[in-house]
């Protein structure tokens, strides 16, 4: 470049950012910029990144409802609460690492709810143990992860275009298995334990199992090579294969696995209401999906954690809940997710391009000025 000269230690050559025997701009023979401003290290990183200031709404939003909206401070919506943010946890956890991958899944829903229905069927048919129908429910979901695998890492189709297809599949085949009739007579002392207190603190029992699911994913997420691959397939796929990443293999199980978590979703949801019926869990992967988003991991991939999306997750139920004690109705409800799904896609992608319009101008601010 004609225009740019090589920094001197006299005349009026600017003095920052130039390193001794840097070429211009601050960079090496190389080309690699060696003044460029570095971003947040430390301690600041951590309490002022996405998952920080996902913790931060979420509290703001807690504290706010316990002051403005009267019984939200109790041991009751504790409870409440927590059951009615479950099944978004628990289908979260997988969908965490779907996203990441660059792919979705909006059959998780309909996975829940074909569960219900072949658990109610098999129920009410009677002759079987409870301890076996719920296994088959399990079953369902796994298989239904897996179709949904092939399709997508085998065959190679676009994930959105075949999980819409089952989405509607799934819920056409739970209303040819029961009906539109409804199963409700489980057996009370396993639809109490789905509803049960750990004492007067409100925590549902069944939360102990939801930490146990959300701590396995977020130590496969973070702390293991598979997890780390993920990453990369959400950045490039032809790069993560390159390294040795088994592109196809890591789709097909993360399918199979938020199959079987959609259908564990499935049956929380038939004993809580002690109701199978071919409709349960509608919607829910709107929820699901925004929750995600909300908490930090990129609708295009290879950005996410699980304690963000923990925090995402909490602070929509919260926000729901409180409105729902507000008396404000399941219409307004699915706006606000909608909004928040909306804001949490374009939210980023203006502070990105916010940041870098900011980065480009520091640049060109340190070029020797003439």
């Amino acid at each position: 470049m004609s225009d740019l000269k090589t920094p001197t230690t006299s005349g009026t050559t600017p003095k920052a950012p130039f390193t001794k025997g840097s070429g211009p701009l601050g960079t090496d023979t190389t080309g690699v910029l060696v003044a460029e401003p570095k971003g947040r290290t430390g301690a600041s990183r951590i309490l002022l990144g996405r998952d920080a200031i996902m913790i931060y709404a979420l509290l703001v939003v807690v504290i706010g409802a316990c002051l403005l909206i009267p019984r939200f401070a109790s041991p009751v919506t504790v409870g409440f609460l927590l059951l009615d943010v479950i099944p978004i946890l628990l289908i979260a956890m997988p969908m965490t690492l779907v996203i990441i991958t660059g792919e979705i899944d909006l059959s998780v829903a309909s996975t829940a709810g074909l569960t219900s229905a072949v658990i109610g069927v098999l129920w009410a048919g009677g002759g079987m143990d409870i301890g076996v129908v719920l296994l088959i429910g399990l079953l369902v979901g796994v298989v239904a992860g897996a179709f949904n695998g092939f399709l997508i890492a085998v065959v190679g189709l676009p994930s959105l275009a075949v999980t819409i297809g089952t989405l509607a599949l799934f819920r056409g085949l739970a209303l040819v298995v029961i009906g539109d009739n409804a199963v409700a007579n489980f057996p009370p002392e396993l639809t109490a334990f789905f509803t049960s207190k750990i004492g007067s603190t409100g925590i549902p029992v069944v939360m102990v199992g939801v930490l146990v699911v959300v701590l396995a994913f977020g130590v496969v997420l973070h702390l293991t090579p598979f997890g780390r691959g993920l990453y990369a397939l959400g950045y490039s796929t032809e790069a993560a294969s390159f390294v040795g990443i088994k592109v196809a293999r890591s789709k097909f199980w993360l399918y199979v696995a938020t199959g079987g978590v959609s259908a564990l979703a499935g049956v929380f949801w038939t004993l809580r209401y002690s109701s199978a019926r071919s409709d349960n869990a509608s919607g829910l992967e709107l929820a699901v999906i925004a929750a995600v988003l909300l908490g930090g991991v990129s609708i295009f991939g290879g950005k996410g954690s699980i304690p963000g999306v923990v925090a995402g997750v909490l602070l929509i139920g919260t926000i729901n809940y409180a409105l729902r004690l507000g008396r404000v109705s399941d219409v307004v409800l699915i706006i606000v997710t909608g909004t928040l799904l909306i804001a949490s896609v374009v939210g980023p992608s203006i502070f990105e391009s916010v940041k870098q319009w900011n980065h480009h101008r520091r640049i060109r601010r340190s070029l020797p000025q003439h």
